[in-house]
This record gives structure tokens, C-alpha cells and sequence, in this order.
């Protein structure tokens, strides 16, 4: 388990782009699974859309990559510092299945499904309650800066 504090010390996501509130579990090297709660004070739901608020999709893909990178860090054994970071490389199979509304809770999950010279594929889901809300194979990699 890991809380908001440990989050903030891996992650350089801050807000209104932090997308992980919580991760509730790790099984080391394979999956997460993590939180996002969702709320009507998100700023992205002023426009998107003022009469029917929804989370927009790519913003779902982005809090599956940031707990994917939870997992990558965990799995590494490796906190993330200034001359790193950690960047989208593809994505893939990607199907939304259900609108994200202000109070659900998304569940990101997340599993490696390989590794190799800091490019990681993983399986991912995002739920509501028992529901898929979007599914995709993301790929990302870890990259020095200089």
C-alpha cells in the first residue's frame, strides 16, 4: 500500500495532473492496483462537458500510465530523481467501455507484461465498481535527461 505522500515522492505529476490518489496493492514485479477518486472539482470537467461532466478518456490513459510507473519503479527498485523521466512510447487495444462521472472511484490496474532496457509493455484496465471503464496496452520507457 502506498498513501499520497509516497506517491508525490515517485511521481512528478503535481496538480491538476497527479492522477493516482492511493496505490492498494503491489505484488512486486507484476501488477498494481491503485485509486483515483474522481470529483466534480476536477478542472476538466468545467468543459468537459458543463451539462454532462465526464473524465475525458486520455486523461484515464494517463492515470493507468502513472500507476504503471508506480509498478516500474517498484519493480526496478529505483526512485525516479531529476534526471530521469518517464514517457508514453505507445499505446495499443485501446476500449472505453463506460463514461467516468464526478464520484466514482476508478480503479487502475495494471500488469508488466515485459521489460527490457527501461521499456515497459503492461496490460492495463481502469474500473467503476465491477465495470470496465477503458482497457488498452500501454508502452512506456525510462529516459535519462540531459
Amino acid at each position: 500500500m502506498m498513501d499520497i505522500h509516497k506517491i508525490l515522492k515517485q511521481l512528478p505529476h503535481r496538480y491538476p495532473f497527479l492522477l493516482v490518489d492511493r496505490v492498494l496493492e503491489i505484488d512486486k514485479g507484476k501488477s498494481i492496483r491503485a485509486l483515483k477518486n474522481v470529483t466534480i472539482n476536477e478542472p476538466f470537467f468545467e468543459g468537459h462537458f458543463p451539462n454532462r461532466p465526464v473524465m475525458p478518456g486520455v486523461l484515464m490513459l494517463e492515470a493507468l500510465a502513472q500507476a504503471s510507473a508506480l509498478l516500474s519503479f517498484d519493480a526496478m527498485d529505483a526512485l525516479p530523481d531529476d534526471k530521469m523521466i518517464y514517457y508514453f512510447a505507445g499505446m495499443e487495444g485501446v476500449r472505453f467501455r463506460r463514461p467516468v462521472e464526478p464520484g466514482d472511484q476508478l480503479i487502475l490496474e495494471a500488469q508488466i507484461l515485459r521489460m527490457k532496457a527501461g521499456i515497459f509493455k503492461f496490460k492495463t484496465r481502469a474500473l467503476v465498481g465491477n465495470d470496465i471503464a477503458v482497457e488498452a496496452e500501454l508502452t512506456c520507457a525510462m529516459r535519462s535527461i540531459k
